[in-house]
């Protein structure tokens, strides 16, 4: 993974497809210990939103392969008090060797790239979410052995996780359906995006707006919360209008009988998707969440250049 040192991860299209198996298969190898990297370095977090996954999973990740962790508390640094991004980027860089950011405009993050000489990495924005999803995909491999011929269903609101899940099936060969209601399909130029590298690939991105026909034969059926941070205040106008796209024991028995289901937390139980599912066998969520760990690992060793 000598290719990726030094390099930001803004958008799972920063990874090609044999980028991204290899870093998953980096992923497997540190979960199975049969790689310890000893890696000296500094990551630091800079987080605008609430977290708790991604947060700890960092923490620990940089931990086990040797590194130490700054958690930058914003209300106690000058950023919080208007000094501009380009600003406190090149100062971070003098200290850090590595910037995770979770905030809320995708242009903050390739704000802190565009001046910062050290790996960037998204940790969250309102457009994407790419750590997210090579756990996602860590997982779907663990338990099916393979990516490429694959459906990924998803179903509810086209936030970060739709559109990063869109490319990331596109560029590893899996089919993806998006079922989501009229005015909260993802962002078009997105849905565009993938749609090309599925052409490249000889996959699909399909959006609908039935959860049944997303679901249909899908291997993975996949949800999130209906309101995302920010969006509290419109929760109790939007559960009428998603509730069709709960994902419950009805809708997976048109699912492949071998499905899993994954959620990338936190959930709300017995909105988008029912407790006896959560709970249930074909869940694989806390997988899911442990890979978080995993996968930030191989990116953390790559993107340092760890040995």
């Amino acid at each position: 993974m000598s290719g990726l040192k030094g390099r930001d991860l803004l958008s799972m299209t920063d990874l090609s497809a044999d980028e991204t198996l290899a870093l998953l298969q980096l992923a497997a190898d540190l979960k199975q210990g049969k790689i310890k990297p000893n890696c000296r370095k500094t990551l630091g977090l800079l987080f605008y939103k609430a977290s708790t996954r991604t947060r700890v999973s960092f923490f620990a990740a940089m931990s086990q392969i040797g590194g130490q962790v700054i958690d930058l508390n914003i209300g106690a640094m000058q950023i919080g008090r208007g000094e501009p991004l380009a600003d406190t980027a090149r100062v971070l860089d003098r200290y850090l060797d590595v910037l995770a950011i979770r905030t809320f405009e995708q242009m903050d993050v390739e704000t802190f790239a565009k001046y910062a000489q050290m790996p960037i990495i998204n940790a969250l924005t309102d457009l994407e979410h790419p750590c997210q999803v090579l756990a996602d995909l860590q997982t779907v491999q663990e338990c099916f052995g393979q990516l490429a011929g694959l459906k990924l269903a998803y179903l509810g609101d086209g936030n970060n996780m739709a559109h990063s899940l869109m490319l990331g099936c596109a560029t590893v060969g899996m089919d993806i359906s998006i079922a989501c209601p009229a005015n909260f399909t993802p962002d078009p130029q997105i849905i565009d995006r993938a749609r090309s590298i599925a052409t490249s690939q000889g996959t699909q991105v399909v959006i609908t707006r039935s959860p049944q026909e997303a679901a249909a034969g899908a291997q993975v059926v996949y949800t999130d919360v209906w309101a995302s941070m920010g969006q509290e205040t419109e929760s109790d106008a939007r559960m009428p209008v998603f509730a069709p796209y709960q994902v419950n024991q009805e809708l997976l028995t048109l699912a492949d009988p071998n499905s899993i289901v994954l959620h990338c937390l936190p959930a709300h139980r017995g909105e988008e998707i029912t407790d006896d599912v959560l709970e249930g066998a074909r869940s694989r969520v806390w997988d899911q969440a442990e890979n978080r760990m995993h996968a930030q690992k191989a990116l953390l060793v790559s993107v340092l250049g760890a040995e």
